[in-house]
């Protein structure tokens, strides 16, 4: 049986009027279900009984479930999520200054393989449905409430397991449900979706006006990209994924967001930093630089602090944005992919 959450309001209307029912009724179940987060069609009571029975016979109200919920001692929140079909995600919440933001995912595993990614040793098993993005932010707030956590939750990154762009038509239609008045009422102001940068879709996602725009380059070079992100650099060589970006649609204060994570000796020396910033001097961009968090059995190690601190130093001196972004939730496999991965080595069969 189809999960509602699966539906936009658009498709909402079309399943309520099929039901022989007056569209309007499709705005009152749309605000339980986002709003107020209704568990059963019973809790919605100013819809009418008979259409309550007849969208239980149509429809379930199943969404990601925890299945594991684990509490760094920075305060960083990790679920994993439970999906009908018995695969599992993670969405994390990080506590910030006064606000949360939740790090969403949008497949089960991802494609593009990236050497020193958790989730990508894991492989592709499925695009997530409009209803399981969303369904993680359902968790989040249910999981703030119940916890008496201190703030509220604000922003939402699409960071976690797999590449956005790949899922982008339900992608879409998940940020314009989230927008609605009525249910999340989530402003794109408020959202950005991160990407290795494939083709034909960061101009489409530009235009949506759906979000904002944050790439993962990781290396300076197409030769070192190819080397750790072999498949997103075979999918778009650098020197097109700088003119995408060059083109790329933005707002007079808007910048795109570039992701950064330095490896030990792989991507985190001087010269690195020199080749980055020729590569930036021709967009209007900003740096998260993050140290890597290595997983157990990665090829990889964590950098040194003075290679983190004169990489930064660099960019600063040459008048590029950079933030350093501290790791948080390594005592709780808070890296993507990684809690997923754990999960199925003590379940192999599961």
């Amino acid at each position: 049986m189809q999960s509602i959450h699966d539906l936009t309001l658009a498709g909402l209307r079309e399943a309520v009027t099929g039901l022989g029912e007056p569209a309007f009724r499709a705005a009152q179940v749309f605000q339980w279900l986002w709003g107020r987060r209704a568990r059963s069609f019973e809790e919605m009571s100013n819809v009418s009984k008979g259409l309550r029975g007849r969208l239980a016979e149509s429809f379930s109200l199943v969404r990601p479930e925890p299945a594991t919920v684990l509490t760094s001692k920075d305060g960083t929140v990790k679920f994993l999520l439970r999906l009908a079909d018995g695969e599992h995600i993670e969405t994390v919440l990080i506590p910030e200054k006064e606000h949360y933001t939740l790090c969403l995912s949008t497949q089960v595993g991802c494609a593009m393989a990236c050497t020193f990614c958790s989730t990508g040793t894991m492989g592709f098993t499925r695009n997530l449905t409009h209803g399981e993005i969303l369904g993680q932010i359902l968790a989040a707030m249910e999981h703030i409430e119940s916890a008496g956590l201190p703030m509220g939750l604000r922003n939402l990154v699409f960071m976690g397991m797999g590449e956005p762009t790949q899922n982008l038509d339900t992608l879409l239609a998940a940020l314009g449900t989230m927008r609605e008045e009525g249910g999340l009422a989530i402003s794109p102001r408020r959202v950005t979706v991160s990407t290795v940068g494939l083709p034909h879709t960061l101009a489409r996602f530009g235009a949506s006006g759906a979000g904002l725009l944050a790439v993962s380059l990781h290396a300076p070079t197409q030769t070192l990209r190819e080397k750790i992100m072999p498949r997103a650099a075979q999918a778009m060589p650098l020197d097109r994924l700088v003119a995408e970006l060059r083109a790329y649609p933005l707002k007079p204060r808007e910048r795109v967001t570039i992701e950064y994570i330095l490896i030990g000796g792989i991507n985190d020396s001087e010269a690195h930093a020199r080749d980055l910033v020729r590569v930036l001097s021709t967009f209007k961009s900003k740096v998260n630089l993050i140290a890597y968090n290595p997983s157990k059995g990665s090829p990889y190690e964590a950098p040194v602090l003075d290679s983190v601190l004169a990489f930064e130093a660099l960019l600063r001196k040459k008048n590029v944005t950079t933030i350093l972004r501290r790791s948080k939730g390594q005592d709780i496999n808070a890296a993507c992919g990684q809690l997923v991965t754990a999960h199925a080595m003590e379940n192999p069969s599961a």
